[in-house]
């Protein structure tokens, strides 16, 4: 990606700037997710996101800045998903499960989310490093917390939060972007998955 163009998005200081903000944001990732990084235009996102092609450039400096930024936004966003559905005082176990039915349920929501993340390993791959590299702080994080609290064991650490992550990740992609008729609902799966987490799958003896 060239650096030369690829400043960060101007932060709005109105309701009305953010508002604009989030048009270009939404409307890039229809774009992205339809046409492609290399085939999306700028004068197609601002059409989709019914501005003005000069209004683009007060936010962005190129196709490229956006794509950045709306990598960024979407990592946010899943974090922001996973935050929201924690309760305060719930079991840190249950923690899990419930950032997982979150991630289920905004992927299922945001279906350009494993298109525009899949295509940044090419188009900007520091972005797509750093998405996945926040979310497995994120979830290592809560992984200590419930170490501390005596629910979780205590060397829990890096490898053990992105087997986690890998976990979501891909049953996002089964459940949410391959759905099918007749699939157990969110809720089910972070519970079978949550099941999974707690109990082991290995066989326990008999006797």
């Amino acid at each position: 990606m060239d650096t030369a163009t690829s400043n960060a998005d101007r932060v709005p200081r109105t309701d009305r700037g953010r508002k604009t903000l989030r048009k270009l944001l939404d409307a890039a990732a229809r774009e992205f997710a339809e046409r492609g990084f290399h085939d999306a235009s700028i004068s197609a996102i601002t059409r989709r996101a019914g501005v003005a092609l000069g209004t683009f450039y007060t936010y962005y400096d190129s196709k490229d800045a956006i794509f950045r930024a709306l990598v960024r936004d979407m990592s946010e966003r899943v974090g922001s998903a996973a935050r929201d559905a924690v309760a305060p005082g719930m079991d840190a176990v249950e923690v899990e499960r419930a950032a997982l039915e979150a991630f289920l349920r905004f992927a299922a929501d945001n279906k350009a989310l494993y298109r525009i993340i899949d295509e940044a390993e090419f188009v900007d791959p520091e972005s797509y490093r750093d998405h996945y590299e926040t979310i497995g702080r994120r979830i290592e994080e809560r992984l200590r917390v419930g170490a501390a609290a005596g629910r979780l064991r205590p060397e829990l650490g890096a490898p053990e939060a992105w087997a986690l992550m890998g976990m979501n990740v891909f049953l996002g992609l089964r459940y949410a972007i391959w759905a099918r008729e007749g699939d157990p609902d969110p809720t089910a799966i972070a519970r079978a998955a949550n099941l999974m987490l707690e109990q082991g799958i290995a066989a326990r003896a008999k006797g």
